[in-house]
């Protein structure tokens, strides 16, 4: 019988240590690939954000933002833009409450750089996208300009509050640790992402794995019965809300629960 699993990127198909991906799990995907499994990823990120090197392990499709852009068999099958209109409301609600804003779409990133970035969490990202070669687009009141959906970086918790009097109407908040925040269009998360796949392929929910770290993996798994957390999974609460817990992505975990699940 066919099966099917689903992969966070960041501390679950990389190493939570230097952010690599384990060799151990690129054979493992492969590995079960050819076995006849389907293997996607289901990642916060948006297509433009999976990187390439993400790319050439080799999967059967990918679930990026929050379930707003899925592609299956290299054919983008769903995709789910906020309109300019909303933009704008949000951008000028960071401004509002001088949060540092970052808008993420299938094809661009792009950071509110109306006044310099001053979280050094927010700093580092602009960095890092800038060391991959990103094009950023800075005119972001251009009409053409859209998002599917974005994060954030707040200093004191009054600013979070303020913001989220305009983005509850449209988007969930996501709480990833500390000052960082991740906002979904309501009605769209890693859950919804993996259904419309497992529909589009009529595949059973037996027959599907979800594997993650952190909560903006706990829609996929709480909604399969199969769901693995990482060893290195924070908060450790997703301990308590999945069938497996499999090793530290940088200690095998991806090989090991392949193999515990009887894909390789």
């Amino acid at each position: 019988m066919k099966k099917i699993a689903f992969f966070d990127i960041d501390g679950t198909l990389t190493s939570e240590i230097d952010g690599s991906i384990p060799e151990s799990a690129v054979y493992a995907i492969r590995a079960a690939r050819a076995n006849g499994n389907l293997m996607f990823i289901n990642t916060g990120r948006c297509f433009q954000n999976v990187e390439q090197r993400f790319r050439d392990v080799g999967f059967d499709g990918f679930v990026c933002g929050c379930g707003t852009d899925i592609y299956c068999d290299g054919a983008e099958i769903l995709h789910v833009a906020q309109t300019h209109e909303t933009v704008m409301k949000l951008l000028l609600a960071a401004r509002e409450w001088d949060i540092d804003i970052l808008f993420e779409s299938r094809k661009e990133v792009a950071f509110d750089l109306a006044r310099p970035l001053r979280h050094p969490d927010a700093r580092r990202q602009y960095e890092a996208f800038e060391e991959r070669g990103y094009e950023m687009p800075e005119h972001l009141e251009n009409p053409n300009f859209f998002c599917d959906k974005f994060v954030l970086w707040f200093e004191h918790p009054e600013q979070l509050a303020g913001f989220r009097t305009t983005s509850d109407r449209y988007f969930e908040c996501i709480d990833r640790g500390g000052n960082f925040r991740e906002f979904v269009p309501l009605g769209y998360s890693k859950a919804t992402g993996l259904n419309y796949v497992l529909d589009y392929y009529q595949i059973d929910k037996k027959d599907a794995y979800a594997f993650g770290d952190s909560n903006n993996d706990l829609p996929m798994l709480t909604a399969l019965t199969n769901s693995v957390a990482m060893g290195n999974a924070s908060p450790a609460t997703l301990f308590d809300k999945v069938s497996y817990v499999t090793k530290c992505a940088s200690e095998d975990g991806i090989r090991l629960a392949l193999e515990h699940f009887g894909f390789i």
